[in-house]
């Protein structure tokens, strides 16, 4: 494992840095919005706006790398995303909110497409597998301690904007100086949604339902710990908690997932995120209920999201998965931009937990569709079906298109005793 970390650690390095300052925007967002009266739907829409420009990002990226190479692109839009963090400090109104954080979503999508490409180069067949997973453990141990760095300042002021800025400026250093340019990112023409839907209809339908789960969970989370009455140090170990339970978690819903019917697997892990969503419901304000629901529940969202990616690639032929990427991508960041416009309308019209009911509602829908295809389909055996890997939500089409390459080989050699 060191040989595998010693080609990518800068890489590793930068990207950590990038979730600490990434991770802090998207807490700092409710903090500084409930200071300023913003609503629940007025957040909302500031929160969507960032996944319209994600999904815009992670189209339009890899034309920007052919035409001017990737140390180039990385560094504009490192730029860019430096100057919108801090610019959220000099205009406090839902509209320049908006248009900014669609210019952040999109610098970001394009960072983690060229931060992605230069990987997936990285990689090989034999060590893919550990580097991706390296990748998606140190994403979320930046985004995890962003919320520590949140408990340094007040929300009230620059300050914490600024070092947002600090952070996403720094993580370049290591990045550019120590990684060499590689062939021009080159995605595949994605799969029309309708052609997806028909060969793999739960993972297309179960996508889109955990894209309005995790932009729900990342960007209305701290709005409904700020409506509550939360303090900041609750609300930063709240958001801390829905990406802390997907380190735990990960390990067994993948170990489960080579082994079983993943069908069954999708609608036990969503049935039992509903009972967590129900729990955070019912526990009101008590600090230790709503933090072991947000554990939980989050903590199945980012496996339950790698696992329907599996089941996806188990219905599709080797020769699909590079189209079927961009489209699973694409239905994920559509759900995205919804997920939060209907949380807030629904906070806004019923209170702020409606959070919970929200969440538990579109697992219900996840447990329901599963249930209904294991009427309609025999189960695949499990010595035929692609092998787990971890994968975060937020990842470019490059990386589910490698992910599902690798994994399919993988799964050809059968799974690990």
């Amino acid at each position: 494992m060191i040989n595998v970390l010693s080609s990518v650690w800068a890489l590793l390095v930068g990207v950590v840095f990038i979730m600490l300052g990434n991770g802090m925007h998207f807490t700092l967002i409710a903090l500084r919005g409930g200071i300023e009266g913003f609503s629940a739907t007025e957040l909302a829409i500031v929160t969507s706006g960032y996944f319209v420009g994600f999904l815009a990002g992670a189209t339009q990226t890899p034309a920007l790398i052919r035409k001017v190479g990737h140390v180039r692109v990385f560094a504009a839009l490192g730029s860019f995303m430096s100057a919108g963090l801090i610019a959220f400090t000099l205009l406090a109104e839902p509209w320049a909110w908006t248009l900014l954080r669609i210019m952040v979503g999109f610098c970001m999508s394009g960072i983690y497409v060229t931060a992605e490409s230069w990987l997936n180069d990285a990689a090989t067949n034999e060590n893919r597998g550990k580097i991706l997973s390296a990748y998606m453990v140190a994403q979320t141990l930046g985004i995890i301690g962003a919320q520590g760095l949140l408990t340094l300042g007040d929300a009230a002021t620059a300050a914490l904007f600024i070092g947002a800025s600090i952070l996403v400026s720094v993580s370049f250093g290591p990045i550019l100086l120590t990684v060499t340019p590689v062939p021009a990112a080159e995605v595949t023409r994605s799969m029309p949604l309708q052609r997806l839907a028909r060969s793999a209809p739960l993972g297309t339908v179960g996508i889109f339902l955990l894209g309005n789960v995790y932009a729900t969970q990342s960007g209305m989370g701290a709005v409904f710990g700020t409506q509550i009455g939360l303090s900041t140090d609750q609300i930063v170990l709240f958001i801390a908690m829905l990406f802390a339970g997907a380190l735990v978690l990960q390990y067994p819903v993948g170990w489960l997932s080579d082994r079983m019917d993943r069908r069954i697997l999708i609608a036990v892990t969503s049935a039992l995120a509903v009972c967590f969503c129900l729990g955070g419901w019912a526990a009101g304000e008590n600090q230790w209920f709503l933090m072991g629901a947000a554990f939980l529940s989050g903590g199945v969202t980012t496996p339950l999201y790698a696992l329907l990616l599996a089941y996806a690639n188990d219905s599709l032929d080797p020769t699909e998965m590079p189209a079927a990427a961009g489209g699973l991508v694409l239905t994920f960041g559509i759900g995205a931009i919804l997920g939060p416009l209907l949380t807030g309308w629904a906070m806004e019209h019923f209170g702020p937990f409606a959070f919970w009911a929200y969440l538990a509602t579109t697992f219900g829908m996840v447990t329901t569709y599963a249930l209904y295809r294991m009427t309609r389909t025999e189960a695949t055996p499990v010595e035929e079906t692609d092998s787990y890997i971890g994968v975060l939500p937020t990842a470019s089409p490059m990386v589910v298109e490698a992910a599902g390459a690798w994994a399919a080989e993988q799964g050809e050699e059968g799974p690990a005793s």
